[in-house]
Formats: structure tokens, sequence, C-alpha cells
């Protein structure tokens, strides 16, 4: 099988590197590059699991976290609790992968050339046009970022929104320990990255214009105020919101390969399960058994109903989950829209 891998991100990587491992002929088509550290907190099943695919001792280096101290309904916060974990930049784990994967499959996973813009001024000595590739045209496409503009093609429970910027630890704070707490309209989540800097997310029941000036206020109300020099300066608001694509497979066509949509671009889980990434890799997997299963004669449009059925099972189970935390901590009204939204399949749920 020949598969478009379009993307560069973690399941789009992992699933390149199983496919090529299995002797499939993978063409990358890697994401424009981001700037800027992504911070990433993973445990130490996640981490487990990303060994267990890539066949190394340690994917990446990154600050060490030992434990958890959670306060999510009202009272005094657990004890904290020993949990294992790593928080490191997710842009440069995929950039080692990347090299990894090139390095280890030469012949098999080789960047697709991107169509280039057109040249106002024409060279007039242009390269010569690459070979066209003896495998022909790709079987599959994989990739992490659904086409946009075809309205209808999502499932989110809700609009809820996460707040996230960075701020310095106040000194002499533990930087060894993660911290949730809960306002009455919003969790909190503290995650120190090391070198005496903390990242702060907020989740907020809806679009926030301003997360910044949010993110400080709602901080002053929590008990994570002290742990910071200072609130974060700058701070983004993302859409975080449980959401499933209702078509994420497509098998192939006698003129248009097959399309499977894995990672977020599949199924997005609130932050708060602390386990996207898992799942994400878990995608990727599924992802490559499908097409191996498509190269050894099992009906392409079969696996991709199954594949669907995977993920809408995987989906209403998180629901179920979040419909059971969610009105342990917000009673207030401004969570009912998104407790509701948790509800399977009756709830109304927006693109």
């Amino acid at each position: 099988m020949t598969v478009t891998i379009a993307g560069s991100g973690l399941a789009e990587l992992t699933c390149a590197w199983l496919l090529a491992s299995r002797g499939h002929r993978v063409r990358l088509r890697p994401r424009r590059p981001s700037y800027g550290p992504r911070p990433l907190l993973l445990g130490d099943d996640t981490l487990a699991l990303l060994r267990s695919l890539w066949g190394v001792a340690s994917p990446a280096d990154g600050h060490r976290l030992t434990h958890r101290h959670v306060r999510w309904a009202p009272g005094p916060p657990d004890p904290p609790l020993a949990h294992p974990a790593v928080v490191l930049d997710g842009a440069l784990l995929c950039r080692r992968l990347l090299d990894r994967l090139c390095a280890h499959h030469p012949d098999t996973a080789r960047p697709e050339r991107e169509p280039a813009e057109p040249d106002p001024e024409p060279d007039p000595d242009p390269d010569p046009e690459p070979e066209p590739d003896p495998a022909g045209p790709p079987h599959w496409t994989v990739t992490a970022e659904p086409p946009t503009g075809h309205p209808g093609e999502h499932w989110t429970a809700g609009r809820r929104h996460l707040l996230a910027g960075e701020a310095p630890l106040a000194p002499g704070q533990d930087a060894t320990t993660a911290r949730l707490d809960r306002t009455d309209l919003a969790w909190l989540h503290l995650t120190p990255l090391g070198n005496g800097r903390a990242l702060l997310q907020a989740m907020v029941p809806g679009p926030v214009a301003r997360p910044a000036e949010l993110l400080g206020r709602l901080l002053a109300t929590s008990e994570l105020a002290p742990r910071l020099s200072h609130p974060p300066e700058t701070a983004v608001a993302l859409p975080a919101a449980p959401r499933l694509h209702l078509l994420p497979a497509t098998a192939p066509s006698t003129c248009t390969p097959g399309t499977l949509l894995i990672g977020a671009g599949a199924i997005r889980y609130d932050p708060l399960s602390g386990t996207g990434t898992a799942q994400a890799l878990r995608t990727a997997i599924l992802a490559a058994a499908l097409i191996g299963s498509a190269a050894a004669a099992t009906p392409p449009d079969l696996l991709c109903a199954y594949y669907a059925a995977r993920l809408r099972t995987a989906f209403q189970e998180h629901l179920t989950t979040c419909a059971r935390l969610y009105p342990q901590a917000f009673p207030a009204p401004s969570w009912q829209d998104e407790l509701t939204a948790c509800g399977w399949p009756g709830a109304p749920f927006t693109q």
C-alpha cells in the first residue's frame, strides 16, 4: 500500500512509523513548522505506550513531575497523589520522531513535494520535475486535520474553551507537583515546566474575548494564586469541548484515495481527562491496522465502518465520564448548557 501522511503531529508520525515498519510505502507531507514550544504533559502510561511504539528508551527529555494535587469539589483538597509524569516540548518531540522515521526508513518514508506557489518571475533554469513515484498514486491519505468548510461534519459536546498562559512560579514553590483547583466558574490546572516557569490553564463554559484578563481574575479567586509570582501576561483561548468527526474514514474509490482522520481531527477529548495524547496514539494504531487489513483484501468499506464505530463508542464513554464529573464541581447555571451537552445523542451538539 502507498499512503500519504498529511501532517507531522504525534499521531500522524506514529501512524507513518507503524506503516513504514510493516513495509508500506509512506509519503510524508509535513505541516509547516509552528514556532515556539508546545508544552505537553505525558503520564508514565502514555510514555510507556510511546516508547513501545517507537522502540526507544526515552523519546524526549523533559521536566519530571512526581505528584498531582486535586481540589475538584467544594471543600478541602485531596491528599497529594503519586502521579509520575513528564512535561516536554511537543514540537521538539515531533521533530525528533520525524528524524527517527526518516533515518530508519529512508527508502520507504520520503517527503512528498507540496505544490509550489506561482512565481511571478519564473526561473529561466528551473529544476527538473521529480520522477513519478513507481508505486503510483496513494491508496490512502492519513491526517489529523479534517477538511474545513463542510458543515455538519462534527458532533461537539458544548462550547467550553481552555485558557492557557505561562507565568513564573513564586520563589520556593514546589516544581514537581501538578495542581488542579476549581472556582465557581472554572477549573484551573497549574503545571510546573521547569526553569522556574509554570503553565496555567483554565476551562470556562464558553468563548472568551480577553483570555489573559479572565485568566487573571480566575487565578485571583483560586488557591493557586500564591504559587505564581504574577498572572500570565498573555494567554490564548482554545475550543476544548469533546468533539467527534462523523465521517472519520472513507474508502478509496477508482479516482480518489481513502481518507483516515486520526488524533484530534477524528476525536477530541476534554483536557480534564488527561488522556488526549494516549487516545491520539491509539487512533494512529487503529488506522495503521485498518490499512494493513485493506492490503490483505478485507473490504475497505467494512473497515471504515468499523473504524467509525470504534471512535463513536469511545466518544460515548468519554461523554459519560464528563457527565459524571462536571456536575460535582459546577452546579451553577453558567455550566448547565455544558452539562446538558454531555448527553448523547439527544443534546443539541454544534459544530
